[in-house]
């Protein structure tokens, strides 16, 4: 109702409240909560394309699309491409006899692919020299291998690829490594070197077999100590061809070992002395007999006595 103040007709709201100065916080006491629909799932069927679009762009979701793609890495390759074949024999037989006259002259014969790999490599690296990286690569293998007897995983991954890492680490997650490397009989050197290129040709990937004549010390124990493998005494010689590989697109690449090559006419090697339970002997007990005897008619009248 408009009422008369000094003459002058006010007309006054009753829905007001007396006191505006809170009415911010007023209005944020009572919010509008949208509750979730769980039938909306059953309901998806029914609606078109235009609804189901307006819906998901209300509640901010991106639309699904007809692939799937996924990020992925290939920092290694999954095995050796055109592995090195190494002559029987090697590590004991001279160049002065028949045998290893025969080994230099397959050596020279399959040395014009590797030049070519060279080559390539040294397209990405202008300093690649295969006399300097032999000695690079036996300071990368003895790094490895410390880091493994020392089983420090993080140095370990610097050192080797994704492929050599399971390789190395699944046999002694529960033993103890005792290594250490004596010296070198022969110097390293580079034996064979490829190139390919993984699915497009300026993806490509390097490996590098360096043969090592080394002499070094070996001894592995099980959880409880004992001695599987090896002596920590004895030093052995040891010949071995270590592929070491690089993706050579990447320019933060490095060299590390890829794997190890294994020929068909090395002998098989002695398996260690795994520790097993003992398993308690079972032992049959007899049962006992009944051992109490009735007793007599005298035996009974003493006891009555």
């Amino acid at each position: 109702m408009p009422t008369l103040n000094a003459g002058i007709q006010v007309r006054e709201r009753h829905t007001k409240h007396w006191a505006p100065a809170f009415k911010k916080l007023r209005r944020l006491k009572v919010q509008k909560v949208k509750l979730p629909d769980f039938r909306e799932e059953d309901n998806m069927s029914e609606l078109t394309p235009d609804q189901i679009r307006s819906r998901m762009k209300e509640q901010g979701i991106l639309p699904p699309r007809s692939w799937m793609e996924r990020p992925i890495t290939i920092s290694a390759t999954g095995a050796v491409f055109e592995p090195y074949v190494p002559p029987e024999g090697d590590g004991k037989l001279s160049s002065l006899t028949l045998g290893g006259a025969k080994q230099s002259m397959e050596f020279l014969s399959k040395k014009s692919k590797s030049m070519l790999a060279v080559r390539k490599i040294r397209s990405f690296e202008d300093n690649f020299s295969p006399s300097t990286f032999a000695e690079e690569a036996q300071d990368i293998y003895i790094k490895a291998h410390k880091a493994l007897a020392e089983k420090d995983y993080d140095t370990l991954h610097q050192c080797v690829t994704e492929l050599c890492f399971p390789l190395m680490t699944d046999d002694l997650k529960l033993c103890t490594t005792r290594w250490q490397f004596l010296k070198s009989l022969e110097p390293p050197r580079v034996v064979h070197a490829r190139c390919t290129d993984i699915i497009n040709k300026e993806n490509i990937f390097s490996q590098v077999t360096v043969r090592f004549h080394t002499q070094q010390t070996l001894a592995v124990y099980d959880r409880f100590g004992r001695l599987l493998y090896g002596s920590e005494v004895i030093a052995k010689d040891v010949v071995e061809y270590v592929v070491f590989e690089k993706h050579l697109a990447n320019s933060y690449g490095l060299w590390r070992i890829h794997e190890k090559i294994i020929p068909d006419w090395m002998p098989v090697r002695e398996p260690g002395r795994k520790t097993y339970v003992q398993q308690k002997p079972e032992v049959e007990t007899e049962p006992v007999a009944d051992s109490a005897v009735a007793a007599t008619s005298n035996e009974q009248s003493a006891a009555v006595a």
